[in-house]
């Protein structure tokens, strides 16, 4: 772990170091998950692929548990 790479969430730039989660880089660019049926920003919850609540699309895949996911450079993902 260590050396940077680089991904896009909704667009936007992010470096994060080698061996980060998905759901881990959208919380440092401070970004929902998704957003519930009532209109809440949703983000990690159980860190465990389980709940479901930091779904997003991931290189065009939509609906991804992101907190299973090693970012992986040039990844582009898109939240809520």
């Amino acid at each position: 772990m260590g050396e940077p790479i680089s991904l896009t969430i909704n667009g936007q730039p992010l470096q994060v170091k080698k061996g980060t989660s998905v759901a881990a880089a959208i919380l440092m660019a401070r970004a929902a998950s998704r957003i519930s049926p009532s209109g809440e920003l949703r983000g990690p919850f159980c860190g465990m692929g389980i709940c479901m609540e930091c779904r997003a699309t991931v290189n065009g895949m939509a609906q991804q548990p992101t907190c299973q996911m090693i970012c992986e450079p040039g990844m582009e993902v898109v939240t809520a």
